[in-house]
């Protein structure tokens, strides 16, 4: 049992138990057999830490954890639900993937950078077949099978979960910057002010727009497609320590323009 207690949604985390394997199958068996919800319950309890492990990799990218912990049961109890116990697959393997399904839907409807309508309803449309491919077949389906199901093209793909990719990115730290702790939120803005109120009122997809070519392509290379100034180094053929200098002013720009 862990020494630290963290209250989530008036649960104290540090008391919760975790249901092995063969004892979730049992009371799975038990439950379709039944039909008794306090079985239900003790299997969402017994299964509260993998919720909360899921949603601890989200927690930079909200104010609001008991929400963010609620959606992520959400997607558990859609995992008790459809779990296929002839599937030779372990429980928590199967919900994994359909905790964090709930949890990125959330954060794309409630994000404050607006996409597209159509963009919008085919990330609905992938992450739905996603998660019927994941309830029959307990993993999750390749691109080729992806493409099959939604009746979209490669590119239709990949440009819905690019924009859910670039929603949550500018709450993420990224690569190379490890220690530092920091994201694209955190540097242009005072983290000792309320996150939801900066949030409500920035204009960061409009300011990135203000930008020029070449500050919106570091932008993009950095914090949307997760590329190191290393990496971003060798594409200008220039040194890191130049490619450190022009984020920092990007960054600088970016603030005078949302300010």
């Amino acid at each position: 049992m862990s020494k630290y207690k963290v209250d989530i949604s008036g649960i104290d985390t540090s008391h919760l138990t975790v249901l092995k394997n063969a004892e979730m199958k049992d009371l799975l068996r038990r439950y379709r057999d039944t039909n008794d919800l306090h079985l239900r319950d003790e299997m969402i309890l017994g299964n509260l830490k993998l919720v909360l492990s899921m949603v601890s990799r989200y927690s930079r990218r909200t104010d609001n954890m008991d929400d963010l912990f609620q959606i992520g049961v959400v997607g558990l109890i859609k995992a008790i639900d459809n779990f296929n116990l002839e599937l030779d697959v372990q429980f928590s393997t199967y919900a994994v993937p359909l905790i964090i399904g709930e949890i990125k839907r959330y954060l794309r409807d409630f994000s404050p950078i607006k996409i597209s309508r159509t963009i919008r309803d085919h990330a609905y449309l992938i992450m739905n077949k996603k998660e019927e491919y994941i309830n029959a077949y307990a993993k999750e389906p390749n691109d080729e099978e992806l493409m099959a199901l939604t009746g979209l093209s490669e590119k239709e793909i990949n440009e819905a979960m690019s924009s859910l990719q670039c929603v949550q990115s500018i709450f993420e730290q990224p690569k190379g910057m490890e220690n530092d702790n920091l994201n694209l939120i955190d540097q242009l803005f005072d983290k000792t002010k309320d996150m939801g109120d900066v949030l409500n009122k920035m204009a960061l997809k409009d300011a990135i727009k203000k930008l020029d070519d070449k500050e919106r392509w570091i932008i993009n290379e950095r914090y949307f497609l997760d590329k190191t100034q290393n990496e971003i180094a060798e594409s200008l053929k220039v040194s890191q320590a130049q490619v450190s200098r022009l984020e920092k002013n990007v960054i600088f720009r970016l603030k005078e323009l949302m300010s």
